[in-house]
């Protein structure tokens, strides 16, 4: 060795067990399967008796479509002032949260839709709601059933593949 030169030593990187590894992965699984969960979808209905809808979080953007009271509405993004909500169809808009209230409705997709006494099949019907037609969804009935009442007050049960907003 040379004089006033320093012993070579070679530089190891530090060891990691594989326990840790194997954790560290595990958490990162994880975080990734909890992202890939669908979320529950939050419904709500328009409160305000005419609802503008926007194509931009803000009133001085292109407004794309007026909606009436109890028009139902899913929640997609929540801001402060703003929720940017998808309607039956499909398409995104943005509303005014303070437009929105927490009763849920449900709209009426099918041609008519017929409104039991029992969620069955069989049982009288109360009334047929036309197409377009917002009811309020009061509960969930057995699978494939919801709970509704007309705005006039006659209620009973729905296929829930005759409505959209649950």
């Amino acid at each position: 060795m040379r004089s006033g030169a320093s012993p070579r030593r070679r530089v190891r990187p530090p060891r990691r067990s594989r326990g840790k590894a194997v954790r560290a992965a595990g958490v990162v699984l994880v975080t990734l399967a909890a992202l890939a969960a669908p979320a529950a979808a939050e419904f709500r209905s328009v409160e305000a008796p005419a609802a503008v809808l926007y194509d931009a979080p803000s009133r001085a953007a292109k407004p794309v479509a007026v909606v009436s009271r109890h028009y139902p509405v899913e929640l997609v993004v929540v801001t402060e002032g703003w929720v940017k909500v998808r309607d039956h169809t499909g398409a995104l808009s943005w509303l005014e949260r303070r437009l929105l209230a927490e009763r849920r409705t449900v709209l009426v997709t099918a041609a008519s839709a017929p409104v039991r006494e029992r969620p069955e099949d069989a049982a009288p019907v109360v009334f047929f709601a036309a197409q377009n037609v917002a009811l309020e969804r009061l509960e969930a009935g057995p699978v494939g059933w919801l709970r509704v009442r007309h705005v006039d007050g006659a209620s009973g049960f729905v296929r829930s593949a005759a409505v959209w907003g649950d």
